[in-house]
Order: structure tokens, then sequence, then C-alpha cells
């Protein structure tokens, strides 16, 4: 079974998160929203397929992180979210949440080792 797709987004904690927006916005020329930027593209195996990686900054007291206090969380996209999990569970791999639906995917966050939390995301195509 694949396990990780691609890089979903990339989050990470700020002290002034529209600051930095904007900081990326002037110096590295990104679009940014309140909700950071998302960078389009298509899959290599499958042109006629379109993916999304998200780049948001996040409050210094964002709870959404949690129970990592490390202040970045990466996202990993992922086919089979529900067999990838079972199979976690397998190997005592920390499973925060549940999984969450939304009109995007499915959501679940784990820890690694070192206490770095893991957004897993199975996209909608």
């Amino acid at each position: 079974m694949k396990k990780v797709t691609g890089l979903g987004g990339v989050f990470f904690k700020s002290e002034d998160p529209k600051g930095m927006n904007e900081w990326y916005a002037k110096n590295l020329g990104l679009t940014t929203s309140a909700y950071g930027t998302t960078f389009e593209w298509r899959q290599a195996d499958d042109p006629s397929k379109e993916g999304s990686t998200s780049w948001c900054t996040f409050p210094q007291d964002s709870k959404y992180f949690d129970p990592s206090t490390k202040p970045f969380m990466i996202n990993y996209r992922v086919e089979n979210l529900v067999a990838l999990i079972e199979e976690l569970k397998k190997e005592n791999v920390t499973i925060v949440d549940e999984i969450a639906e939304y009109d995007y995917g499915k959501f679940i966050h784990i820890m690694d080792p070192e206490g770095n939390i893991i957004e897993l995301w199975e996209p909608k195509d």
C-alpha cells in the first residue's frame, strides 16, 4: 500500500501571521490571504489530476498543533487514510484524534517519536 503520496502543506507559528504573510508576498511573491497560500500543480503520473500544497502561518497561541510543543506542522497527502491509520495503530504510533471529514477530504493527526505533530490528508479528487 502506498502511504504518503506527497506534501499537502507546511504550517508554522508566527508572532505576527499577517505581517509574515505580507513579508512573503512582498519579498518572495507568494499570493497570500488570511489562510496563507496554495500552490496548485498536476500529478506527474497523471497530468489530468490536479493537486495542491498549502503554506500557512498560525498565531503563536494557536492550539491547532497541540499536543506538540513544536512551532510547525507538516501535512502529508495519503491515498487511503482509514487503512493507513489501521497500520499505524499496529505499530503503536500515537494517534492524536479521530478522522475528520470535510468537503475537501479526510484528516487526522499523529505524532512522531520526537513530538512533532503530523497532519495526514486524504484529499477528495
